[in-house]
């Protein structure tokens, strides 16, 4: 028994030795692509000892056996590893680390995501866009972030080259975009065909290269106190790279690979090439540093229409083609001549040809030859129903994006200069409606078999931020300058303007637009760790300068003429008619440009001023509270508060909530856009509608308000959970946001008809009805947003991510329609705030989104899943019994990648691998649109391309 007891001590002296033995331990730290990772802190936990990797990643470090050492780095998930030897390699994984300091959300620069007392999500695009098949900003945003929504829009003029974005369902003019915590401008297009967001102007995201982008912020809450207007539903800060001495090469290729490509026949279409580069350059010898990134690319268009199922060809149309064929002009064929050659039409039967023959006036023959001839017709032409088919679909682009991001030390206080810049020109390629033989808006003499107009955009964009920041006394002070312009011109192609007839060009520079935007910002902050736990106080001031212009296009895009070529300018003018007697509209067919009445420049100016304290009372609660008042010099004051706490119930559960109002400044655009555009409605036939600004005559007559802003008040309560051991992060957030006065497209008010000031005013607008912006409503959204992450390591070399994330959504009008008196006297209420609009703003995108990804390791190997399941939307037409609803569906992504070295990998995969399509259209509902539409054009999921395979090859130097 005694030797028991002696073997036992020994025993445990042995091991109470071995523990407290001091030995260097020493390990290299890499990325999932086995890339070294400079910079990353490594310390003894419950120690004060640490160090920090060198350029290669090593590191060294005295420690005990039985120890903890803790691996933390921006970007990155932690990892704690017991030493148990003395070398001890480490492989860190990025992803949306939820112990990541962000910028956004708070002004202390200390604060993670899971300390932070608003839901922060931060994406690690470099490491995203490895795997994904998505090469654009918005497209990888819709597949990575579920509270955010976008998607390529078809047949909706400039719509179809920007696509509209939005958080938690709200519009996309109510995000805030920031780069590197600067306000990044706005777009100049402003929404005004049949899409979500109608009657709103967001971002341009595609105008940022994904690879000059480390990582991305998503606050999801209402942040207008903190950052000023547009940050209603919250907040998008992109953060540059800042990666110097690599190179880095992606060049990706991709097609859809789908039954529903080629006019729904199957195959391959909508071919994409996007080659991407980044390179950074040390500074100076104290971290300085400029990153360049940039990509170009390209994409084809595709078609999702099978085959036009209306009527193309009247009589009269057989006539003209016997005519040409002998050729005789058929700009104006005589009694006569129509009598000779419609004899000469073979299925024209006998009784027909007979009183054609025997017509005594022009009358009785417009009346004879106004009947569908079409499936002969097609047979004597030797075309198919098809030829006469839209491009239902993406457009096609092709541009370049080049970025810079700098910054230069220039003391050893700390004070570092800082500019990043950006440019961007794409070019876009999209069609209109088909324009057919029997129309009056065809004029045959030059189309002869009818034509598809072609909207081309131009788009540039430019931006420049310059900075500088450094320690002021004991206060951390931030000077800088953002400015930033986006141009949107168009050229309309392959078209018309009917009403010149024979004179008519068949190219028109239709005008532009352009958005200037500048930025001056001074921001103030000092950390008092001796107060409370820590006190954070930060206030500054803005100075915003906005400018907002209208190019007016050539004199044939947007006139309309007599039949003598004079321009009408008055009600009681009779355009150029047709063979049957019917105007034909004037302006370049699909887009008509813009005139001398549309052109403008408008500038307004904002200042505003903030306070943001942060308090961490005890180690457990933190309070902050938040004011801006901002002065704009259009409409007015506004001033706006932001209460937020987080409570710590143990080290890794924390509660949070926010309480803020907020406000929205109705854009230059939506206060002063001015055009006539072609917009088809529910049954496919169009209409001119003229865009008046609030200050036109028109809308004095009519009776529409001038805009104001709007306004809002939103709460959120959540909480964050952390399990160390098992290597899981779970947030769940509830929201409720009440917007008053919002702002939205409305209807089209038709003219009297009865040559009233207003027609007259239309005529000249060359529109038959108007449109306007208005504040005509109030909403509420409320949700649920859910994030888990989960990191299971099996070995060094066997790793898996996985994410699931999940919003639940619901925005809703509450009360009545804020029409004017003179409005509802004149029975105008439901054209002010029509049943489409409401469904555009409630129901036409997904209310509910859940994204599971799951991301494994395996030495070399990679492979990537995800699987999005997108919510129901609702067709937006203004009667019920057409609104179809088209269920949910899930779409998954599937790709595979292989290091061949540290330099060298190859990625092959698969977005929406199962080829899933939204609902078809059901012919019951009758939205069809004759067989322009199988799927809608007006409820987005997830779009209409169907299977896109992709391979990606990846050089890093």
């Amino acid at each position: 028994m005694k030797n028991n007891y002696l073997l036992s001590f020994c025993m445990l002296l042995i091991c109470t030795l071995m523990q407290g033995q001091i030995q260097e331990v020493t390990g290299t730290v890499v990325d999932e692509q086995s890339q070294p990772l400079p910079g990353v802190s490594v310390a003894i936990k419950g120690t004060n000892q640490g160090t920090a990797t060198d350029f290669d990643g090593k590191y060294r470090i005295a420690a005990s056996l039985g120890q903890t050492l803790v691996f933390t780095f921006v970007g990155f998930d932690a990892r704690e590893v017991e030493v148990d030897q003395d070398v001890i390699d480490v492989t860190l994984v990025s992803g949306m680390a939820l112990d990541e300091v962000v910028l956004v959300g708070s002004r202390n620069r200390a604060r993670t995501v899971t300390e932070s007392s608003v839901p922060v999500d931060v994406l690690d695009l470099e490491q995203i866009s490895v795997s994904v098949p998505q090469v654009n900003l918005n497209q990888m945003l819709n597949y990575v972030a579920p509270s955010f929504s976008s998607n390529t829009q078809t047949i909706s003029d400039g719509t179809d080259h920007i696509d509209p974005a939005s958080l938690r369902g709200l519009g996309p003019d109510q995000v805030l975009v920031l780069i590197n915590g600067k306000r990044r401008h706005n777009s100049s297009l402003i929404n005004v065909n049949g899409t979500f967001g109608r009657g709103s102007v967001g971002t341009d995201l595609n105008a940022i290269p994904a690879a000059a982008i480390g990582r991305i912020e998503v606050l999801r809450d209402g942040a207008a106190a903190q950052y000023g207007s547009d940050a209603i539903a919250g907040v998008i800060n992109i953060v540059l790279k800042d990666v110097v001495n690599e190179l880095r090469l992606d060049v990706t290729t991709g097609a859809n690979f789908t039954e529903n490509a080629n006019e729904q026949t199957g195959g391959v279409d909508g071919e994409t090439v996007n080659v991407a580069a980044s390179y950074g350059i040390e500074l100076g010898d104290n971290g300085g540093f400029i990153t360049f990134a940039g990509d170009f690319d390209y994409r084809e268009d595709y078609n999702r229409m099978k085959e036009w199922e209306g009527s193309i060809f009247n009589a009269y149309n057989a006539i003209e083609r016997q005519a040409s064929n002998a050729g005789i002009d058929i700009a104006n064929l005589s009694n006569e001549q129509i009598q000779q050659y419609a004899q000469n039409v073979s299925y024209f039967d006998a009784t027909l040809q007979e009183n054609i023959a025997n017509a005594e006036d022009r009358s009785t023959l417009q009346s004879l030859l106004n009947v569908d001839v079409t499936e002969n017709e097609l047979d004597a032409r030797g075309m198919v129903r098809s030829d006469f088919n839209m491009r239902v679909g993406q457009s096609a682009l092709r541009g370049g994006r080049l970025f810079a991001n700098m910054s230069l030390p220039i003391d050893d206080e700390g004070t570092e200069l800082y500019s990043f810049a950006g440019m961007s020109s794409r070019k876009g390629n999209s069609a209109g409606f088909y324009r057919l033989p029997n129309q009056s808006r065809t004029y045959t003499p030059i189309y002869i078999d009818g034509f598809l107009p072609e909207i081309n955009s131009k788009i540039s964009d430019k931006s420049l931020a310059v900075g500088i920041r450094g320690m002021v006394g004991e206060w951390d002070v931030d000077f800088s300058n953002t400015w930033g312009e986006n141009e949107f011109l168009y050229l309309i192609s392959n078209t018309s303007n009917a009403s010149l007839l024979r004179a008519s060009p068949t190219t028109f520079d239709a005008g532009g637009f352009s958005f200037a935007q500048n930025t001056v910002n001074l921001d103030v902050s000092q950390l008092y760790e001796d107060t409370f736990e820590a006190l954070n106080v930060a206030f500054g001031a803005e100075y915003r300068l906005e400018t907002y212009e209208i190019v007016a296009g050539e004199r044939a895009s947007y006139e309309q003429y007599t039949q003598n070529g004079d321009v009408v300018t008055r009600a009681d003018q009779m355009p150029a008619t047709d063979f049957f007697g019917n105007a034909r509209p004037g302006g370049s067919q699909v887009f008509p440009g813009f005139s001398p009445k549309n052109e403008l420049s408008r500038q307004r100016s904002s200042i505003a001023g903030y306070l943001d304290i942060e308090a961490d009372i005890t180690e457990a609660f933190l309070l902050t509270f938040a004011t801006r008042f901002e002065d704009y010099s259009d409409f007015g004051s506004t001033i706006n508060f932001k209460v937020s706490s987080r409570y710590k119930l143990t080290d890794n559960i924390n509660i949070r909530g926010a309480v803020n109002t907020g406000f929205r400044a109705p854009s230059l655009h939506q206060l002063y856009f001015n055009s006539t555009s072609t917009i088809f409605d529910n049954n496919g036939d169009p209409q001119e509608v003229g865009t008046f600004s609030n200050d036109s005559r028109p809308a004095q007559l009519l009776g529409i308000p001038q805009l104001k802003e709007e306004t809002s008040e939103s709460i959120s309560v959540g909480f964050t959970a952390t399990i160390p051991d098992a290597n899981l992060t779970l947030t769940v957030d509830g929201y409720f946001v009440a917007i008053d006065d919002r702002i939205v497209y409305t209807g089209q008010f038709q003219g009297p008809g009865t040559g009233t000031e207003l027609d007259n005013l239309l005529t000249q607008a060359n529109a038959t009805a108007a449109s306007f912006f208005a504040n005509a409503i109030d909403t509420e959204s409320k949700g649920l947003d859910i994030v888990l992450t989960h990191n299971a390591y099996f070995s060094e070399e066997f790793q898996l991510k996985s994410d699931l994330a999940a919003t639940l959504s619901k925005t809703n009008q509450v009360g009545g329609i804020n029409a004017s008196p003179q409005l509802e006297r004149a029975g105008l209420v439901s054209t002010y705030f029509p049943e489409d609009s409401r469904i555009y703003l409630e129901e036409a995108v997904p209310r509910t989104k859940i994204n599971l990804t799951n991301n494994l390791t395996i030495n070399r190997f990679n492979v990537f899943l995800r699987n999005v399941f997108f919510g129901e939307v609702t067709e937006a037409v203004t009667t019920q019994a057409n609104q179809q609803v088209f269920g949910s569906k899930v779409v998954t992504d599937l790709s595979a990648g292989y290091s061949f070295s540290d330099a060298v990998r190859f990625t092959l995969g698969a977005n929406n691998l199962f080829d899933v399509y939204p609902d078809r259209a059901a012919p019951e509902f009758g939205n069809r649109s004759e067989g322009r539409f199988d799927w809608s054009r007006r409820a987005q999921q997830f779009g209409i391309g169907g299977r896109f395979l992709f391979a990606r090859l990846s050089l890093t130097l």
